[in-house]
């Protein structure tokens, strides 16, 4: 049962879905997941359908389209702001503490791609989450400095600050806002050099296969400035002391980042290798997704 809900980050209304176990009772209270979509993606794609397949094991669970984006508000539309991106999970365990059906001492959070990402980074000072699991987790801020794992010279990031602050200039005088795609917007972008995660994210963003029409696949390029200056894992060893489940495929070439993320965990961590899968595999292929949900529901069992 999906029902349609709203809370608020400060003065951004934002639109969720509220995904309730199939035997639902107002009588009961239930162990709750807030689950955090991917950059570019909404609700009603690969974090709903892992929400939908959660709640059919006895969990509440809230996904919702991120501020500036989907369905939810705020502007300038289609901003990354990992902050606030942080902050609307804060929102959302907030909702759910409302929920006379909820128990607010078993919640946990989870998140896909640079969702998963962001789940980490809420836990680490959100410990109304008492656990935290990924599935190919793409921290925003790493991955931003560091394109698949290869380090990007800082010159080069300075002339990517350099060119963010004249567009700025640009806009605050009235000028045409530009956007930068998180994957390849046509085919014909496509080469023998696309990396695997970004080919095969056209496949899933741009096609039927997991294409919607809230999900534009692209932000506003004046987020590079904060998506340059996040980081998800500096504060892992210190404040992440709830137990983390790190979901990734064999073949995912974001795999490095689920490996960083354990190395620096001093708390009680696994990390859950589905062999055969690639980073977008584990969106939607139902073979890598079953795995999935089963060691998530095993491990979400801790609530």
């Amino acid at each position: 049962m999906v029902t349609l809900v709203s809370f608020r980050n400060k003065a951004v209304e934002i639109s969720g879905h509220l995904h309730l176990p199939d035997k639902f009772s107002e009588d009961e209270t239930y162990p709750a997941l807030v689950g955090i979509h991917p950059a570019g993606g909404v609700k009603e794609q690969t974090i709903g359908l892992y929400a939908k397949r959660l709640a059919e094991h006895g969990y509440v669970v809230v996904v919702y389209d991120s501020s500036y984006q989907g369905e939810s508000g705020g502007e300038p539309r289609l901003l990354e702001d990992p902050s606030t991106r942080v902050e609307d999970a804060r929102c959302a365990a907030d909702f759910l503490t409302t929920l006379p059906f909820v128990d607010p001492d078993r919640m946990g959070v989870y998140g896909i791609c640079a969702g998963g990402g962001y789940a980490i980074s809420v836990a680490q000072t959100e410990h109304r989450f008492k656990a935290v699991a990924t599935v190919s987790a793409a921290p925003m801020g790493e991955s931003s400095r560091a394109f698949m794992g290869h380090q990007v010279p800082a010159s080069e990031h300075v002339a990517t600050l350099e060119m963010v602050a004249k567009q700025r200039t640009a806009e605050a005088r009235g000028g045409e806002r530009l956007y930068a795609p998180f994957v390849p917007e046509k085919l014909e972008d496509i080469d023998e050099n696309t990396p695997d995660m970004l080919r095969e994210g056209y496949d899933y963003y741009r096609t039927p296969r997991g294409a919607h029409p809230n999900s534009k696949g692209r932000f506003l390029l004046t987020s590079m400035d904060r998506m340059l200056a996040f980081s998800v894992f500096d504060r892992i060893p210190d404040f992440l002391t709830q137990p983390m489940l790190l979901i990734a495929g064999s073949k995912a070439d974001t795999k490095l980042w689920s490996d960083q993320a354990y190395e620096l965990s001093q708390g009680p961590k696994e990390l859950f290798v589905v062999e055969g899968a690639t980073h977008i595999a584990m969106y939607d292929t139902p073979e890598y997704v079953d795995q999935a949900i089963t060691e998530m529901v095993k491990f979400f069992a801790i609530l």
